[in-house]
C-alpha cells in the first residue's frame, strides 16, 4: 500500500527561485531513497482561519509563502528505510544546512491514504 509524507513550511517569498532549486536537488536524493512522486506547491489561496491555519501552523511572518509538499512511497516500509538512509546521508546534511527557508518551523508527518481517486 502506498506512504505519504506531507510537509508544509513558510518560506520568504524573495527565496521562491532558491527555494524551488533546493526542491529539485533534493528531488534526485530522494528518488534514490525510494520516493516514486514528489510534489512542491506555492501558496496561492492560503486564508486566515479563525481557529488555525497554514500560516499560523509554521508562524509565516508577512513576507513568507506557505509551501505544502508531499513524497509519495510505495509503501511505509520503504519510507522508514529512507529515512533511515536520508539521516545518514552526507548529502542531505549539507542540503540541510542550505535550506532558503527555517526548517524549525516546518511541520512534517507519515500517512497512510485511505481514499485515492
Amino acid at each position: 500500500m502506498k506512504y505519504v509524507e506531507g510537509f508544509v513550511c513558510a518560506v520568504p517569498a524573495a527565496n521562491k527561485q532558491a527555494y524551488i532549486a533546493h526542491a529539485a536537488k533534493a528531488a534526485k536524493l530522494v528518488k534514490e531513497y525510494g520516493v516514486s512522486r514528489m510534489v512542491e506547491c506555492w501558496g496561492d489561496d492560503v486564508p486566515d482561519g479563525t481557529v488555525t491555519d497554514f500560516r499560523g501552523a509554521v508562524k509565516a511572518q508577512a513576507d513568507e509563502v506557505v509551501v505544502f509538499s508531499w513524497f509519495e512511497y510505495p509503501s511505509k516500509e520503504v519510507r522508514d528505510a529512507a529515512m533511515q538512509k536520508m539521516m545518514s546521508d552526507p548529502r542531505m546534511k549539507d542540503m540541510a544546512g542550505e535550506m532558503p527557508f527555517d526548517g524549525k518551523r516546518m511541520i512534517f508527518g507519515g500517512f497512510v491514504p485511505i481514499l485515492d481517486v
